[in-house]
């Protein structure tokens, strides 16, 4: 990958930085069967061993050239479908069922990456130097004061141009039947390293430890508003949110090619306010947690589907006129477009 002027790029045209870490698939997805992702248009596979830990490979067997992710995990190997050929996890052929006595196995070593299991979520680290960045922490994930959804974002356009929909809070407007706060305002950008912060002022009607104000969501009418501070952070590659004490967001962004990408969308509503649950067992809690899981799967779902729509536009309007240029008035769109070309490369 060769660098480019970073003043002059189309960031419609950048590459990702391989040197980070990238979540390629929740670890549910990945159980006895092999699964395949790509990121970057590297096809990869992944599997688990005897013990059940995770491994990535290039996707591909070197003796047909088919995808190994149609094969099968066997003890601490991967067998291609085709042939019967077996690699372990470092990439090398260890088993060849018709070979003959006389014959050795090739070397035919394929690519392996550094993947890490953490918070429910495979990581992966795309570049040839040993990883010097650790994957973003998601504390959230454990503690038992905050319950998760997940969604999973697709959507048919360059990662740009969803990094800059996370950051544009003034899109509002599109999701004012779905989301529990409107009228944000940019107050201001703090740029530093490989981070952005836009921090907005926003009204919100929702308060976490009051049932009944779930209701002002579906009933504009009732809704009364109170003001709430609304952060959204690009931590290159990826994004977290937060809104006053009750809700934090974070989008964990997956680019599949110049075209399409793939995120994972995990919601956290906070338990602080409930003091009287923070006294229980922790079993108990627990269990709450889990029950609760996915508790706001139709809301995060509903908004995805608005942002999708949206992304895929703007993508489709870039490939019919590159040249045409969009007026924007929200200087953490250009805050964001710096950050992505200090780390681009070339497509």
């Amino acid at each position: 990958m060769a660098e480019i002027s970073k003043e002059t790029a189309d960031i419609r045209q950048l590459g990702i930085d391989p040197h980070r870490w990238y979540v390629v698939a929740r670890s549910g997805e990945v159980k006895a069967r092999p699964v395949g992702v790509v990121l970057w248009d590297q096809p990869i596979v992944l599997f688990r061993d005897g013990g059940g830990k995770i491994n990535a490979l290039e996707d591909r067997c070197p003796h047909r050239q088919v995808k190994l992710s149609h094969g099968s995990a066997i003890a601490d190997s991967l067998e291609c479908v085709y042939h019967g050929w077996r690699f372990d996890r470092d990439g090398n052929c260890v088993f060849i069922p018709y070979l003959q006595d006389n014959q050795k196995l090739p070397d035919c070593q394929i690519k392996t990456y550094p993947v890490r299991e953490s918070d429910g979520l495979i990581w992966l680290f795309p570049g040839e130097k040993e990883p010097a960045v650790e994957p973003m922490a998601i504390p959230e994930w454990e503690h038992l004061n905050y319950i998760a959804t997940v969604s999973t974002i697709r959507v048919r356009s360059h990662y740009s141009f969803l990094v800059e929909n996370l950051m544009d809070m003034y899109h509002g407007h599109l999701h004012r039947d779905w989301q529990a706060w409107t009228d944000a305002k940019l107050e201001n950008i703090v740029e530093t390293g490989d981070r952005v912060d836009a921090h907005y002022n926003a009204q919100s009607y929702y308060k976490i430890d009051k049932i009944w104000s779930i209701s002002q969501l579906f009933f504009p009418a009732l809704r009364r508003l109170h003001p709430e501070p609304l952060t959204v952070s690009y931590i290159y590659p990826h994004w977290v949110s937060t809104l006053g004490k009750d809700f934090k967001i974070y989008c964990l962004i997956c680019p599949v090619s110049l075209t399409e990408t793939r995120a994972y969308l995990i919601h956290f509503t906070s338990l602080h306010a409930f003091r009287r649950l923070h006294k229980l067992p922790i079993p108990f809690r627990r269990f709450v947690k889990n029950r609760l899981f996915g508790s706001a799967q139709k809301l995060l779902d509903g908004l995805v589907e608005q942002d999708v729509k949206m992304i895929e536009e703007e993508q489709q309007a870039y490939q019919k006129n590159p040249g045409r240029r969009g007026w924007e008035l929200n200087p953490a769109i250009a805050a964001v477009r710096r950050s992505i070309r200090n780390h681009g490369f070339s497509a």
